[in-house]
């Protein structure tokens, strides 16, 4: 079964050696991350990933024999998805990159990554919020990782340029995936999201279809946009 889950972003500054300049000023959001991972690999050492990737149109899934790097980031840091990976490195999509990142840190046994495109709809999020629960009855322990970030829109010199809304809309976001409240992260809309840049949405609402029907106690870790982007980073754990 799944009886844990933690959200995540997957921005590329979470890896020191990719913002050598940067690494105090990023400390407490790769620290929460750090620490949500240590969370998951307590009760499970096999994780399955969630994330949304714009060059994605239909799901993919990338798995656990796949190694890659952060080449495109400015570095070449290497990561591998499982202990025994043996694919030769390549240019993964950047939410399976943070996974096998994490997965290393928090000393997981594997993690399998599956791709949802940016703009999936809710039968989409639907549908892979009901395999995850197949694949958790089918399997042993397993930990969800979802990774995913708020707004893009925070601010003058954010990626996205300023959108007075983003505040809003992550405040929301941040409280709801602080007490697993599925109702609300269910209702967010796509559009909002998407004129925000908040390619969080989907794999939130692929973790809300996934939790619904149970009992969830939750924590937010970590909640702020100190790059123009809301990060948000939360813990889940069955009752």
């Amino acid at each position: 079964m799944i009886a844990r889950a933690v959200v995540v972003p997957h921005p590329p500054l979470l890896v020191p050696e990719l913002v050598p300049g940067s690494v105090e000023s990023t400390a407490p959001v790769r620290t929460a991350c750090l620490a949500a991972a240590g969370f998951l690999a307590e009760r499970a050492r096999h994780w399955v990933a969630i994330g949304a990737d714009p060059a994605v149109t239909t799901p993919t899934t990338v798995r656990p024999g796949a190694r890659g790097r952060f080449g495109g980031y400015g570095v070449d840091v290497r990561v591998a998805l499982s202990d025994v990976a043996e694919e030769d490195p390549a240019e993964l999509p950047l939410p399976a990159l943070i996974a096998g990142w994490l997965r290393e840190r928090a000393a997981a046994t594997a993690v399998e990554v599956r791709l949802l495109a940016a703009d999936a709809g809710a039968e989409d999020c639907a549908r892979a919020g009901a395999e995850l629960a197949r694949l958790a009855e089918a399997e042993g322990e397993l930990g969800l990782l979802v990774l995913g970030d708020g707004s893009h829109r925070h601010g003058p010199r954010s990626p996205g340029g300023q959108d007075d809304r983003a505040a809003g809309f992550d405040e929301v976001a941040a409280r709801a995936l602080g007490t697993a409240d599925i109702a609300t992260l269910l209702a967010i809309d796509p559009g909002l999201a998407a004129e925000l840049g908040a390619q969080g949405r989907v794999p939130w609402q692929v973790l809300a279809a996934f939790a619904e029907g149970a009992r969830w106690r939750s924590e937010l870790l970590y909640s702020g946009a100190p790059f123009g982007v809301g990060y948000h980073v939360a813990t889940w754990e069955r009752r």
